[in-house]
């Protein structure tokens, strides 16, 4: 299978299988609406009859591209259905901790009911981190690197409860042979130096969220009066990636119906000194008047498009700038597994509430039915892991036919379960969105490999 694009003033072709990408001139572009999977060594002859070219150009293109297919780059077999028996449950590697179902912030959009998940404001007690901590430990097997995200609502409003379990858990390292890696995900208003220095020495990672311009994020990302956080946050995140040297961060917005030209948004958090920067489009009920809905799509793919360019041309130039979307590798790739079943959710990730209970993720906690046990009473349902275990884009039939279907692995299963009610069945607008976005990544690094 191949999946080819015309992008500016590239014409591209992914190979689905092999995941070899080619930039090919409009000759071979065309004659390859010629060719079959099973591709012969003489050249077809309805290409030599319609294609307005000399028949010796025609032969030679498809000479190159026979070449192509020979080396295992073009038409590759399919032969990932070998692991579809493989998809057991494995050891848990990540843990998303709310630590505080609670917020200082109430963002119209945001998938937590606005930082309680729909069960009550509340901050998680010291005994239930301590207790994830042994859960992570004794459920992770031989995976020596564990991950956990602070996560809310807002964790700052629990930061001396955060601090204690981080110590708690570096105590744990020797003893078991384990590494953790911390993140924190914050909408910055509680960031004062002494947390901010806290951060930058034991979080190997940060999530600043922030929307960009200060219209665009004050619209949505307000407070309990109304009033919007853009003046509040952005001194202090820009202090604190000052102070973070080479350790890991980026800025995290969402984009909406009401700026569907969020690349300027990008340009303005870079502008303000961010190079790391992830700006996401909204998923949410098609009905409330900030959603994304299908009609929006052709502006949203221009846009896309036109970040595209701004990346190349700012790369181009020698600045130091990642776009999180943007950020492909198809030197190697993952490994087979990892391109069937992307989502770890509910085996190799869990979630973890305030209570102790255990959700597949964090955009599980709170809907009935996917609790999936409680890490103070030992309980688990191992079903419900296998279930997620299996869950992987061979199992959802709508994606096996899909040529995006090894970068995103069916996409995200809470998602799914929401907006197209089975986590089985792809969420057809965040599909759309998805594939875009990876003809630009490709476009991008097609464009920079030129140079």
């Amino acid at each position: 299978m191949i999946h080819k694009f015309h992008l500016k003033d590239l014409y591209i072709v992914l190979d689905v299988c092999s995941g070899a990408v080619h930039v090919v001139d409009e000759l071979c572009y065309n004659l390859l609406d010629f060719c079959e999977e099973e591709m012969e060594a003489q050249c077809p002859s309805a290409a030599l009859a319609t294609l307005e070219a000399p028949p010796e150009d025609i032969r030679e293109a498809y000479g190159e591209l026979f070449t192509l297919y020979e080396n295992g780059q073009l038409f590759s077999k399919d032969d990932y259905e070998q692991f579809s028996g493989r998809f057991g449950p494995s050891p848990v590697k990540a843990m998303c901790l709310h630590i505080a179902h609670d917020c200082n912030l109430r963002c119209d959009y945001c998938f937590a009911a606005k930082g309680d998940f729909g069960h009550g404001r509340k901050l998680m007690p010291l005994e239930v981190g301590i207790a994830a901590m042994d859960y992570l430990v004794a459920n992770s097997g031989a995976r020596k690197n564990l991950e956990v995200d602070f996560f809310g609502g807002e964790p700052l409003m629990n930061f001396d409860v955060v601090k204690k379990i981080v110590a708690y858990a570096r105590g744990l390292e020797k003893k078991h042979d384990k590494r953790f890696r911390f993140t924190v995900t914050t909408n910055g208003l509680l960031l004062d130096p002494d947390i901010r220095d806290y951060i930058n020495r034991e979080m190997d990672n940060v999530v600043l969220s922030i929307d960009g311009r200060r219209s665009v994020n004050d619209r949505l990302r307000v407070t309990p009066n109304g009033k919007g956080s853009y003046d509040a946050i952005v001194p202090k995140y820009k202090e604190l990636v000052s102070h973070r040297k080479e350790k890991s961060y980026y800025v995290r917005g969402t984009f909406t119906k009401y700026n569907l030209d969020f690349t300027q948004d990008v340009l303005h958090l870079y502008d303000l000194g961010f190079d790391q920067i992830s700006v996401e489009p909204v998923v949410s009920d098609p009905k409330l008047n900030y959603s994304i809905g299908e009609g929006d799509l052709p502006a949203i793919f221009q846009e896309y498009e036109r970040l595209a360019d701004v990346m190349v041309e700012k790369k181009s130039a020698g600045e130091k700038i990642n776009f999180f979307h943007y950020m492909l590798d198809l030197d190697g790739g993952p490994c087979a597994i990892k391109r069937l079943r992307g989502c770890s959710a509910g085996n190799e990730y869990v979630a973890v509430t305030p209570e102790g209970d255990i959700y597949p993720c964090h955009q599980f906690v709170g809907i009935d039915g996917w609790k999936m046990g409680n890490i103070l009473d030992g309980t688990l349902d191992m079903k419900m892991k296998k279930m997620f275990a299996a869950t992987n884009v061979l199992s959802k039939e709508e994606c096996r036919s899909c040529w995006a279907r090894f970068f995103c692995s069916g996409g995200c299963n809470a998602n799914n379960l929401q907006y197209a009610g089975d986590i089985q069945k792809p969420h057809k607008l965040s599909c759309e969105l998805e594939k875009k976005r990876l003809e630009c990544a490709i476009y991008v690094k097609a464009k920079l490999a030129e140079e």
